[in-house]
């Protein structure tokens, strides 16, 4: 159900990020371990610092699984109602066509 408040509303599929981070972190942690294996320092920093981005992302994502439903709603959590008075930003702009 489109309300037209999907910007200021939307939630997202935190399940399948914290899964798309788990593969990240694995590899980045194989791409670390790797460059400083093969003495490619600067390859193996970069690696590290995408380690500690993809950790920093994940700490958030279990953060808003263990909100609840807010974050995370089920199939028992209806749709946010729209604001009232309308959307917080301009709509589409209205044509005269017929």
């Amino acid at each position: 159900m489109r309300t037209g408040s999907e910007p200021a509303t939307a939630r997202s599929a935190l399940r399948v990020r914290f899964w798309l981070s788990m593969w990240g972190l694995a590899w980045a942690i194989f791409g670390t371990t790797a460059f400083a294996l093969a003495e490619r320092p600067g390859w193996a920093a970069a690696c590290g610092v995408l380690w500690l981005v993809v950790t920093v992302d994940m700490a958030m994502i279990l953060r808003h699984i263990r909100q609840g439903p807010h974050y995370q709603p089920g199939r028992d959590v209806p749709p946010y109602r729209p604001p009232e008075g309308g959307p917080p930003y301009p709509g589409p702009p209205r044509h005269g066509h017929p």
